[in-house]
């Protein structure tokens, strides 16, 4: 068997043309607040203070870094989404041009990625959550709190409001991705608008001697601290799993990818300059909410509660989106045969992935309840480099194998922008822990025991049979 065959790119699109199964509902404007609903969560309303502490106020310049990086990647990602306009992302996208090998290691790395950024996500929600049941002089029992270790000194069981909110947000994608996308729509304004209202009354309280020195560590702590906080940035990628359920791809997904990235970078970095601006950054040393500090600090107090419902929306619409990206890889990979069939069949009525959206809701779910998220914050943010590092690749090897393919949008500057995007992404993951690249690399392990032992045996693309669209799935459990 050649593990490194690859897919055909016509006939990709053309079964995707020809499929009917997923709804083709979603235009450029949901797609750009679907973008901004998977990036501004935990990395504007709890990372800005590790950051600061890490970098001081030159955590902007951290946030200008991470952005760069997740731009030139972002450009490779529109030109694969508007040429390859299929469901999987960059799964898809290396299955056509690096070959099956290669497409099956990157779509194990983006199970990482999403589901543990899904997990981790909810914990941070968790967090909020219970403040905001505090402020009503309401308490779940300690042993419901949080996973076991994460509160040291503190014995539990389990993180309960994690795992129900991750079950909550499953069954509402389960449904319908139109009707989740008019929720998730709805919250990214409002926590914009509670992002833009802190931007107008923090100004006013800045003072510039905050920010001198500027860089105390140096570009170790910029570089230190654009590693870190490039998990504020994790998402955007998602919009490209939506491939196969908008109705022009060609031109909308580009415009959801690069302008949901341009709008929280430009939110990331005047955040991160008024919040060192108000506060000194030593302040934010073991702060978990460091917005509504620098806001109590000012003393607007009565703003800080906006806060903290614009940070459970915020990670809301995170958990919402990934999870939605989640479920879209494991539709393509079983599509392909690497996994179980089942996965990918669709349901009559609601038109989704159901069974493949709820194994990813209950499996993560378990996960953000019973695993810490400092365990998890690092191992999403080296699955993601690598991913952002193999799509830049990629799309070079496009460009010369398939160079007559028509293209909706062509990444600037090829090969050095992809280049500049590898050498940006490696360069981050130097910075992250050596425990985390063990674990990376036990995952990574992991993943070729299961592609050797069963996804290279039903492979229908090395079993050279027709790649096809599985039959849905009728209500009674009879396939159609």
């Amino acid at each position: 068997m050649n593990i490194f065959r690859t897919k055909n790119i016509d006939a990709m699109i053309a079964s995707s043309r020809a499929s009917g199964n997923l709804k083709k509902v979603l235009g450029p404007f949901d797609l750009v607040l679907m973008g901004i609903g998977a990036i501004i969560g935990t990395g504007i309303f709890v990372l800005t203070g590790t950051g600061a502490v890490t970098a001081g106020p030159a955590l902007t310049i951290s946030f200008i870094v991470a952005a760069l990086a997740c731009g030139c990647a972002a450009f490779s990602y529109a030109e694969f989404a508007s040429t390859v306009p299929v469901t999987g992302s960059i799964y898809a996208y290396s299955y056509a041009t690096l070959g099956e090998f290669v497409a099956w290691m990157i779509g194990w790395d983006l199970i990482l990625e999403y589901g543990f950024a899904t997990s981790a996500v909810s914990a941070g929600w968790s967090g909020y959550f219970q403040s905001l049941l505090r402020g009503f002089g309401l308490h779940l029992p300690t042993v419901l709190t949080a996973a076991p270790g994460a509160l040291p000194g503190v014995h539990t069981w389990m993180d309960l409001p994690a795992m129900l909110i991750m079950l909550a947000l499953t069954a509402m994608l389960s449904i319908g991705v139109k009707e989740s996308t008019r929720v998730n729509n709805a919250m990214v304004v409002i926590k914009v608008a509670v992002v833009l209202l802190f931007i107008v009354v923090g100004v006013h309280h800045v003072q510039p001697a905050n920010w001198h020195p500027f860089a105390p560590f140096g570009y170790t702590g910029i570089f230190s601290a654009a590693a870190l906080v490039f998990f504020a940035f994790i998402g955007f990628d998602a919009v490209t799993s939506a491939a196969e359920e908008v109705a022009r791809p060609e031109r909308s997904l580009p415009i959801g990818i690069i302008g949901s990235l341009i709008v929280c970078t430009v939110l990331y970095v005047a955040v991160a300059a008024i919040m060192t601006g108000i506060v000194p950054y030593q302040r934010f040393l073991g702060v978990n909410d460091p917005i509504a500090l620098a806001l109590n600090y000012a003393k607007e107090t009565w703003i800080a509660g906006f806060v903290d419902v614009g940070a459970i929306l915020g990670m809301t619409t995170v958990i919402l989106v990934m999870t939605y990206g989640q479920t879209r890889i494991l539709y393509a990979m079983s599509r392909d045969g690497l996994l179980p069939r089942r996965l990918s069949t669709v349901h009559p009525k609601y038109g989704t992935p159901f069974l493949a959206t709820w194994v990813v809701g209950i499996l993560f779910g378990i996960v953000a309840g019973f695993v810490r998220l400092s365990t998890l914050a690092e191992l999403i943010n080296i699955g993601t480099l690598a991913a952002f590092s193999l799509i830049s690749i990629a799309v070079i090897v496009l460009r010369k194998t398939r160079p007559e393919l028509r293209r909706g949008f062509r990444c600037p500057g090829v090969p050095v922008v992809p280049a500049l995007a590898v050498v940006a992404c490696v360069t981050l993951m130097t910075y992250l822990q050596p425990l985390t690249w063990l674990a990376f690399g036990v995952w990574l392990a992991i993943g070729l025991v299961v592609y050797f032992a069963y996804a290279r045996h039903h492979s229908l693309l090395n079993r050279q049979e027709p790649v096809s669209e599985p039959p849905a799935l009728a209500v009674g459990g009879e396939r159609r």
